[in-house]
């Protein structure tokens, strides 16, 4: 038997005959062909690394094992790498290998799935209850109910990722064992509060509350640190009743007079919840024991932190289950959040969210300028302020103590030389004064002249900056293109369109550097990487082992006496009253003109940016990729048939180099309107490239000199594909799309070009001049 026929004969049968059928009200259900993630974005949005389970069992709601089949002419081992692959990344226990005739059993560790306790063949597989009481050992009731609480799909719309499903069931089984503090990390743009909704449904549903006495549904509290976080959530809880949210202001209570108390679940954020009159806080308006869970969203910010002014309403609150969200792994500036909730049950990193193609890869385009860092000379003229004679003035300088307008102009110059100016772009700016200027200057230097082309949202711009954010989120809308910033935006902002983050001011920490790449992670269709244009040299944290490394222990620092509460007020930015340089400089004309830069471009690959000669050192020294491809007439000759072009793909592929390790170097060397057989020929060769376009313009005559007008002019057609779609447009595989999309059937074409074969033999011979080497 085949593999399909090895399952549904064979496999199906023996789990069917111990319980593993789909059934609801026993709650057990067999998921066959189970995509696991979504393959990492290769070069042109190709996908890679696609996990797919052949069985994955499920009991009372619990992914428990994955069962990888093959053939029943194959060894039963062949299956055994993939269900350990599968289980490593859905995080189970157990795993199991079958061909039909015999069962491989692998049970893993529980508190690691990557290491194996013990394997070996069974006789068969386990009932559900079996692997149940396996898993779970000793009943636990709280535990139950959750898990008989199906993941909320929001009719249909939206099923919950492995992760999340990991997230919520390791936080709800440290709810169901008594813990009061929980935390999860897990990178920006993996769906935080998609989680945290989940976590509160199966709460909610099952009559959780701190007296787990089932009589009442139980009472939550979101908080968050802004206002559009907040308000973001509370639309993602939307699955609840509309009575059973309530959205928490200041000027709500107001007009109240009162602090809300009717609903379920609160979302508000920590200004409004320590503001109030009298010097005495909203939050001290709610019992100590009212609520019963409280979600802190990017509880790194702060909250946690035992100097924080934040911290009187956990601790007000201090009865309640505490669940922590952050994006940021263990780091010395982040101790304190670790230090109050603890480890974390569950930690999803940005790189393994790349690699699973759930959020979007990057390249890294560095400039650098001749005015980096200035000296000042006696032929620049002092406008303002005091100059230090033989200071270098360094990043950090800029725009704080020093201000050089066409330094700024210059960068903005080269920014936009640098991006797609109609891509929808973040620009990171050293103080609000700055993000001022720079809007500014990128509405003079740009070619579009919109009246809302670029805008400026900071704190200080109030509700028209909330108004042009919400614009800029909306993926139906053109404009603005480009928002500047300086703090307001590194983190919160749901925008899934982001293609560029411009870095303009030094970014001082790990955590602000990942929070900062994390505005253009998230996924957005035609959208295969984003461009960090990175003109402060942050380039460098990419190379730190904290990158994305494991958690690690922070530095012990000595604590701080903590300083008296103090009334906030709206959130605001470090810089809302920046320090306006005191020193104005004016360039020389001849320094102006002089003004250089150069760049560099670097792309993503496993896990850390690489430079194109790092690239082409790999293909070149490891691969030895000109011994595998012979001569450049050889070359030429297998890449002129579509035929042996394949061949020689599938043989590159075995040898380690992937067709979309080739599209990932097209771009790397700014080769993306040329041929991957120019990138073969740049490799091998050091050929220069050529772009797709004069190829044809060189060749077309001889092309058609040995062609009829019907089979030019469908030659004609495939060329204008080829141009505008690169080499896959001239594959055999595609022949009878081309044939349906230019006349309407195949048969209409054989009317117009005679017999299938010798339309085949007119597509693979023009092919032949195509690549004939006119072009030099």
């Amino acid at each position: 038997m085949n593999e399909a026929d090895t399952r549904a004969e064979l496999i199906d049968k023996q789990l069917e005959a111990v319980g593993w059928r789909t059934n609801v009200e026993a709650q057990v259900r067999v998921r066959r062909e189970y995509s696991i993630n979504a393959g990492e974005i290769r070069a042109s949005g190709i996908r890679t690394g696609m996990l797919k389970a052949d069985y994955v069992l499920e009991y009372k709601n619990i992914k428990l094992a994955v069962v990888e089949a093959k053939s029943d002419e194959l060894e039963v081992g062949e299956g055994i790498a993939q269900a350990k692959l599968y289980a490593q990344k859905l995080r189970l226990q157990t795993s199991f290998a079958a061909n039909g005739k015999r069962i491989y059993e692998i049970n893993h560790s529980i508190e690691d799935a990557s290491t194996v306790e013990n394997e070996g063949e069974i006789t068969a597989f386990p009932s559900p209850q079996e692997l149940w009481q396996r898993t779970f050992g000793e009943p636990n009731e709280w535990l139950e109910r959750f898990n008989a609480v199906p993941f909320e799909n929001m009719n249909g719309m939206k099923e919950a990722r492995y992760y999340q499903e990991l997230a919520v069931n390791r936080a709800v089984t440290a709810i169901a064992n008594d813990a009061q503090r929980v935390l999860l990390t897990l990178a920006t743009g993996t769906g935080k509060t998609f989680i945290a909704f989940q976590i509160a449904w199966k709460l909610f549903k099952s009559r959780w509350t701190q007296q787990k006495d089932g009589k009442r549904q139980p009472r939550i509290l979101f908080l968050a640190d802004r206002n559009i976080l907040a308000n973001q959530a509370y639309l993602d809880f939307s699955s609840f009743d509309d009575a059973a949210l309530v959205r928490i202001s200041t000027s709500d209570i107001a007009k109240r007079g009162e602090v809300p108390k009717n609903g379920s679940v609160f979302f508000t954020i920590f200004q409004t919840f320590m503001s109030g009159a009298d010097d005495k806080h909203y939050f001290g308006e709610y019992e100590k024991d009212f609520f019963d869970l409280v979600i802190i969203d990017e509880c790194h910010r702060g909250g946690a932190n035992d100097e924080s002014t934040w911290r009187e309403i956990l601790n007000h609150f201090s009865g309640a289950v505490h669940i922590g969200l952050t994006a940021t792994p263990k780091r010395t500036d982040n101790a304190d959040t670790y230090d109050y909730f603890g480890e974390p049950v569950f930690i999803y990193s940005l790189k393994e969210g790349i690699q699973d193609g759930f959020l979007t890869p990057f390249k890294v385009k560095r400039i650098q300028t001749t005015i980096d860092e200035y000296v000042y000379t006696s032929d620049d003229e002092i406008i303002e302020g005091e100059v230090r004679e033989g200071h270098v003035y360094k990043e950090s300088d800029f725009n704080k103590s020093i201000f050089i307008e066409q330094r700024e102009r210059k960068r903005v110059i080269d920014m936009l030389a640098a991006i797609n100016q109609n891509e929808k772009t973040i620009v990171f700016c050293a103080n609000q004064a700055h993000a001022a200027l720079v809007r500014d200057l990128i509405n003079q230097e740009a070619t579009s002249k919109s009246i809302d082309y670029c805008v400026r949202v900071t704190a200080n711009d109030g509700a028209i900056g909330d108004t042009y954010l919400r614009q800029f989120q909306d993926n139906e809308k053109l404009l603005p293109t480009i928002l500047t910033t300086s703090q307001k935006l590194t983190t919160g902002v749901d925008a899934r369109n982001v293609r560029n983050i411009v870095l303009l001011r030094p970014i001082n920490s790990m955590i602000e550097f990942k929070q900062i790449i994390g505005r253009g992670t998230r996924l957005f269709e035609g959208k295969h990487f984003f461009t960090i244009v990175d003109f402060v040299n942050a380039y460098h944290m990419f190379n730190d082992a904290e990158w994305d490394g494991e958690p690690i222990e922070p530095e012990v620092s000595t604590p701080k006496t903590p300083s008296e509460p103090k009334e906030p007020s709206e959130p605001k930015e470090p810089d809302d009253n920046p320090m306006v340089p005191k020193l104005r400089i004016r360039l020389s004309d001849g320094k102006v003109r002089e003004l250089q830069s150069m760049s560099s471009t670097y792309f993503y690959v496993d896990g850390k940016p690489i430079s194109a000669e790092e690239f082409l050192k790999r293909l070149f020294d490891t691969l030895k990729l000109p011994e595998l491809l012979g001569s450049e007439e050889q070359l030429r000759k297998l890449w002129s048939n579509p035929l042996t072009r394949r061949d020689l793909l599938e043989k590159l592929e075995k040898e380690g180099c992937h067709k979309d390790d080739l599209l990932k170097l097209q771009e790397l060397i700014n080769a993306e309107n040329s041929d991957l057989f120019d990138v073969l020929e740049y490799i091998a060769y050091a050929k220069p490239t050529v772009s797709r376009a004069a190829r044809v313009e060189t060749s077309k005559d001889n092309i058609y000199n040995l062609l009829n007008e019907p089979q030019r002019e469908f030659v004609a057609y495939v060329l204008r594909n080829y141009v505008n779609g690169g080499v896959d447009e001239l594959d055999v595989g595609k022949l009878s799309t081309v044939l349906a999309a230019k006349y309407g059937s195949i048969h209409a074409a054989q009317e117009e070009l005679g017999t299938v074969v010798d339309i085949q033999k007119t597509f693979i011979e023009f092919q032949a001049e195509l690549y004939k080497g006119y072009v030099a």
